[in-house]
């Protein structure tokens, strides 16, 4: 159960979960009632498969872990995931989680991302003859996976492979295009997805379980967690009831912190939060990353949700003095890190109900094609001329951006949109810059890293009420790599970070067409030295 500290709002939200439950809310979700969110069904009745999953996927154990065990004894060692948003984020928690289990896992990297030196370094060291690759994308045409499917094919080919695709797994839905692509390039197998399971929702499908089974992991033990979880859901309503209270009060910075070793999978939860609830004007922000600080430091528009493994009162005291102050806290026990089964089912049983007393229908992106479109357009005009079109409010280095954030209003918040590599040199000027500015002007940040976040938090940027001051920082790779036109061939029309470019001016002039406020930078080889003067002495 939750550990609450609501203060003047325990009484608002106590009268909401008895409003949920005089409802039967709970039950009128699991009978598909379309009209728990919307009049109209579309969308919604056929997205509701992750009830069913954690039971479903019993059925599938065997098959999965026959096709582990056949790899293992094929002389492979580890594993390659391309895939973006709900088809990725889920295993690289579980990843960074658990260790590989000796004598039956193997280790996992996840690829999600345009960036050249990123995919590069990514692949580093691996042993490509030894490599499995899963290719998890539910439309099975999502650009970035595709791409990445090409270029690894042909660098299994060129590393000597006589059968290239018998190192390929499939997770994608019945029809897609990956599914005939699959079939044509000879994959060791595919896996075909419930169609009715949106791809934020799918953490206990083929698409978080069959990577499970690869760490080695004990999948059936998550998905019971699971189901647990969704046969006893009384954390989840208060949960959701808490935050669909919160954010429509203004407290809709749902700031995020987790025991160290339950950190990875808050990535998780940002994604599912903000792509459900940020939409119709509306929406929750995730604020993940940000260290907790004096309650000083924070605006009116905090809400604390905290995961501690037992045993873990690293964080007690500072919540504490936060509950103190007037800001709402809760704190989620979690009894061990294979309840992340049980917290998947948790959050998006709370997150459907938060939505719910939003008024927003969370199945739907009805934003998010507005930046897969422009980006379509880059990518023609760089196909028909050779060269990007030029970019717009780009600033040369990273002058004006105190100017920038100097008009933040209460309410607002900064977001930080990186396309390029994670190095850890990038990552500490990047967490340094975003303490500065929140006890600067006391808004909350967050951290993107493109494209990825377009399939995470792309979402709530444009379809929230506008409280976002986007800043993108756009690198230029070291060293570029080509996209294959074709899995096999060689000619290449476009490179990763041609893409990437053409990805990130696509979603800037998204942001700026829905009214956004955005200023680029365009730092080169070298953010981390961009950006460090931005930084206070």
């Amino acid at each position: 159960m939750l550990v609450s500290q609501l203060g003047e709002h325990a009484a608002a939200i106590a009268a909401a979960v008895e409003r949920l439950e005089d409802g039967r809310v709970l039950d009128r979700i699991r009978a598909r009632d379309h009209r728990v969110w919307s009049p109209h069904p579309d969308e919604i009745v056929n997205r509701l498969g992750w009830l069913d999953a954690p039971r479903a996927m019993m059925s599938s154990m065997a098959t999965i872990r026959s096709m582990r065990d056949k790899a293992r004894r094929d002389g492979f060692t580890h594993v390659v995931l391309l895939g973006m948003g709900g088809s990725s984020l889920f295993p690289e928690a579980l990843a960074a989680i658990f260790p590989p289990a000796p004598g039956a896992g193997m280790p996992l990297t996840v690829i999600d991302s345009t960036d050249p030196d990123l995919i590069r370094s990514r692949l580093a060291g691996l042993d490509l003859a030894t490599t499995l690759v899963i290719v998890a994308t539910k439309s099975g045409g999502t650009v970035e996976t595709l791409s990445a499917f090409r270029y690894l094919y042909n660098a299994i080919q060129h590393h000597g492979a006589l059968d290239p695709g018998r190192q390929f797994l499939a997770i994608t839905d019945p029809g897609s295009q990956l599914e005939r692509l699959a079939e044509a390039h000879g994959f060791r197998q595919t896996f075909l997805n419930d169609p009715e399971i949106g791809g934020r929702y799918s953490a206990l499908s083929h698409f978080g379980i069959v990577p499970a089974v690869l760490l080695g992991l004990d999948a059936p033990s998550l998905l019971l967690r699971g189901h647990a979880a969704l046969e006893a859901p009384e954390a989840a309503l208060e949960l959701g009831a808490a935050l669909g209270v919160l954010a429509g009060i203004g407290r809709d910075k749902l700031t995020l912190t987790a025991s160290d070793r339950l950190v990875p999978f808050l990535d998780w939860i940002e994604q599912l939060v903000a792509e459900s609830t940020g939409k119709a004007g509306r929406g929750i922000v995730p604020v993940v990353g940000e260290p907790l600080a004096a309650p000083a430091r924070y605006g009116s528009d905090r809400v604390f949700v905290d995961l501690a493994l037992a045993g873990d009162g690293a964080r007690t005291a500072a919540l504490d003095a936060l509950a103190a102050a007037g800001h709402p806290v809760l704190r989620i026990p979690v009894a061990d890190a294979t309840d992340v089964g049980g917290q998947t089912m948790t959050w998006s049983l709370a997150t459907v109900l938060a939505a719910a007393l939003l008024g927003v229908q969370p199945f739907d992106q009805p934003d998010v094609e507005s930046a897969k479109a422009s980006a379509r357009e880059m990518v023609a005009a760089f196909t028909a001329t050779g060269a990007l079109p030029a970019g717009e409010a780009v600033a040369s280095d990273a002058s004006g951006v105190e100017a920038f954030l100097a008009a933040a209003q209460p309410g607002d918040y900064l977001a930080l949109q990186v396309y390029g590599n994670p190095t850890p040199e990038l990552e500490e000027v990047l967490h340094r810059l975003r303490v500065q500015v929140r006890d600067r002007h006391r808004i909350a940040t967050t951290l993107g890293w493109g494209p990825r976040f377009l399939h995470s938090t792309g979402q709530l940027h444009k379809g929230d009420g506008n409280a976002g001051l986007f800043v993108q920082v756009v690198t230029r790779a070291r060293e570029d790599l080509p996209i294959p036109d074709r899995a096999g061939e060689s000619a290449s029309t476009m490179s990763f970070d041609t893409l990437k470019h053409a990805q990130a001016m696509g979603d800037a002039r998204a942001l700026a067409a829905a009214g956004r406020r955005v200023h680029v930078i365009h730092a080169g080889p070298d953010p981390a030295d961009m950006l460090a003067p931005l930084l206070a002495g």
